[in-house]
């Protein structure tokens, strides 16, 4: 069924059912000293402190259309951050909810405004290391979940111009079910086929994406990788000028091994993925 402005669904009173976006970003780098990594974290840790994923996400309620109840943000020691903002029903704009229905990208942002009820945003931040691999990693876990007719992959663009992402994981789930005047019960009020269609074809082209989506459910799965590696794009505070061909290799090969980890959700032993309880 494809919704538009003229051909909205009339409900029994409000829109129950509940839509949730999770985003989850990995950011990798080679860091070979104790030094080395002590800078990419503290690095992290003022690029996405509390302050800044507070405006991420604030800038995210206005594309939801949703008003900010509460904010709660911490930093914590020794390293990352978490905001959590509660939001409630905002402005109805009767002329933008066909589009807040139709599978596209959403804004960067602009102003887009729905009805929303019981909602909230969070994210939380993990900066973390290889004990002794010169590894580290950054991932971000982003929550929207919303109650009402907007979906949340509306922001899911803006989220990805957010932050430098090496990998990305994103779910979406509609839970619950609404009712249509005649007591009908509604478990989706949108199309949906693939969060792909919520992410601009430049993006796209810049990852090697995989979907797994389970329809009867309406549970939707998307995982990113990106395409192309620069070895001076994973090095930090110097280029690969300063490594000799054999380094290159070396530091290439165990990049590679990481986001492939990652992005596959096993471990690798003998050039083979494998999972723990294999």
């Amino acid at each position: 069924m494809n919704l538009t402005p003229k051909q909205r669904i009339e409900l029994h009173g409000f829109n129950n059912l509940t839509k949730s976006l999770s985003f989850n970003m990995y950011d990798i780098c080679y860091t070979k000293t104790a030094q080395e990594r002590e800078a990419y974290i503290n690095y992290i840790d003022e690029q996405y402190n509390a302050d800044r994923l507070t405006k991420i996400l604030s800038t995210v309620t206005e594309i939801i259309g949703a008003h900010i109840l509460n904010i709660a943000q911490q930093d914590y020691e020794p390293q990352g951050a978490s905001v959590t903002i509660l939001v409630s029903e905002g402005p109805v704009d009767q002329a933008s909810m066909g589009e807040a229905l139709e599978e596209s990208p959403g804004p960067i942002p602009t102003a887009v405004v729905a009805q929303l009820d019981k909602s909230h945003i969070t994210v939380h931040t993990y900066p973390e290391y290889h004990p002794d691999d010169g590894i580290s990693t950054f991932r971000a876990d982003i929550d929207v979940s919303t109650c009402g007719e907007i979906s949340p992959l509306k922001a899911l663009n803006y989220l990805i111009h957010s932050f430098d992402t090496d990998i990305m994981t994103i779910d979406y789930r509609v839970r619950g079910f609404t009712r249509d005047i005649t007591g009908h019960k509604l478990f989706i009020d949108h199309e949906i086929s693939s969060i792909q269609n919520y992410i601009p074809d430049e993006i796209q082209d810049m990852y090697d994406m995989i979907d797994v989506n389970v329809y009867q459910e309406n549970i939707f799965h998307t995982k990113c990788k990106l395409r192309q590696f620069d070895l001076d794009n994973y090095l930090f505070g110097y280029t690969k000028e300063r490594l000799d061909q054999e380094e290159r290799n070396s530091i290439t090969k165990k990049l590679k091994i990481e986001m492939d980890e990652i992005f596959y959700g096993k471990n690798v032993t003998n050039g083979f993925l494998y999972r723990e309880d294999d």
